[in-house]
């Protein structure tokens, strides 16, 4: 019989592997679980509507970009000092928002240029990546050719998005604009 004392570290090497597995599993569910999860408000609605409604959605918006407009108007923007050179994509200049109170007027007009005045609109002011702080109007008054949202009051400085949703019998257009409030 052979006496072997040569001692083999392979059987140990695979339990600590397989612990140090486990245990990485674990940090990252642990961790992940911890982090927020924002809903997404695309077209003004959960994403679950969005995503199951999505073709009516879009031939209802081609609807209402065949015959109509929507056009914020009376509002500064912000010029940039610097285009953003890393994408080919033109970006708009983003709307200039104050401290405190802010209006907004909305002009909805068909391609001919005639006042739309029975038009079902909705505005909602929204962070990007978040709903906290999101404020929306169901229903927004008409007023001798415009549709005006008053009196909006916002304190935080940084990215906002003013999104619109406009109805017109069965055709429904959206618009949606970037803003900021410098610090």
């Amino acid at each position: 019989m052979a006496n072997n004392k040569e001692k083999t570290y392979w059987p140990h090497m695979i339990l600590g592997f397989f612990i140090l597995g486990i245990s990485l599993g674990y940090w990252t569910i642990k961790s992940t679980s911890l982090m927020p999860v924002q809903e997404s408000n695309n077209f003004m609605m959960k994403y679950q509507s969005a995503d199951l409604n999505i073709n009516e959605i879009i031939e209802k918006k081609v609807m209402f970009d065949e015959e109509y407009t929507i056009v914020l108007s009376k509002k500064e923007t912000m010029v940039l000092e610097e285009k953003n050179r890393h994408s080919k994509r033109l970006q708009p200049d983003p709307v200039k928002l104050t401290l405190g109170g802010n209006d907004f007027t909305y002009l909805i007009t068909k391609k001919d240029g005639s006042v739309v005045a029975d038009a079902e609109v909705s505005f909602l002011l929204t962070r990007p990546h978040t709903r906290v702080d999101d404020l929306m109007i169901e229903s927004v008054p008409y007023s001798s050719g415009e549709y005006l949202i008053k009196d909006i009051h916002i304190t935080k400085p940084g990215r906002y998005t003013l999104q619109l949703r406009a109805k017109v019998g069965e055709a429904i257009g959206y618009s949606e604009i970037e803003a900021y409030l410098k610090p």
